[in-house]
């Protein structure tokens, strides 16, 4: 598993596919009727490469399980080219019980980037989201990103995202939002939210 994922594979096949996780919202974001009833619906992508079966599994059935079903169109996953057995019919049948599962094959080797625009031209609706083939979705995850999306459809919108750890598979809840940013070398990395940033914003 360490070699072949660069993580503890082991560990992740003993948990749940549906494993509960804390609900990491404030007050605020939990408040009924925060967010408008007419948000747009969206298309949830999911590139992989020689994914490992828990994880992907669990990736699919998080945004599954925790997304409002008239908000959720579909589910693509999009196969960039993997050669692991398990990722073919395997995938396939398993994925023919969940309706709004599809799943979309490169014929080589895109890269994650054309993988991605491989899944939009597939896409059915208004909005695109896109997540990474080894994440996990928390309660509430998806209605304010939507939310922003309808107030300004221009926006580009970005989740906060929390570490899972690579051996134990637990995740490291931060009570500090970070935002993503590049270095003058266009290096990307993570960079924690001023202060004053953090007092300036209501929600």
């Amino acid at each position: 598993g360490w070699q072949k994922n660069a993580f503890n594979q082991y560990v992740s096949d003993l948990i749940s596919l549906h494993r509960k996780l804390p609900d990491p919202r404030d007050e605020w974001c939990k408040k009924p009727g925060r967010y408008p009833d007419n948000l747009p619906a969206t298309s949830v992508i999911i590139c992989f490469h020689n994914e490992a079966w828990s994880v992907l599994l669990r990736t699919v059935h998080s945004v599954i399980d925790r997304s409002p079903p008239r908000l959720l169109h579909e589910v693509i996953l999009v196969d960039d080219y993997s050669d692991m057995p398990h990722l073919k019919r395997q995938l396939e049948e398993y994925m023919a019980m969940y309706p709004k599962v599809k799943i979309v094959r490169a014929a080589k080797r895109e890269g994650l980037i054309r993988a991605r625009l491989i899944g939009a031209k597939h896409a059915t609706a208004p909005v695109l989201t896109y997540l990474d083939s080894h994440c996990e979705c928390a309660e509430g995850w998806l209605e304010p990103l939507l939310g922003r999306i309808a107030q300004n459809p221009t926006n580009v919108v970005c989740p906060v995202i929390e570490n899972i750890n690579d051996d134990t598979f637990e995740i490291a809840w931060s009570s500090y939002p970070q935002v993503g940013g590049f270095s003058w070398n266009l290096q990307f990395n993570w960079h924690a939210v001023p202060e004053r940033e953090r007092k300036r914003h209501k929600d």
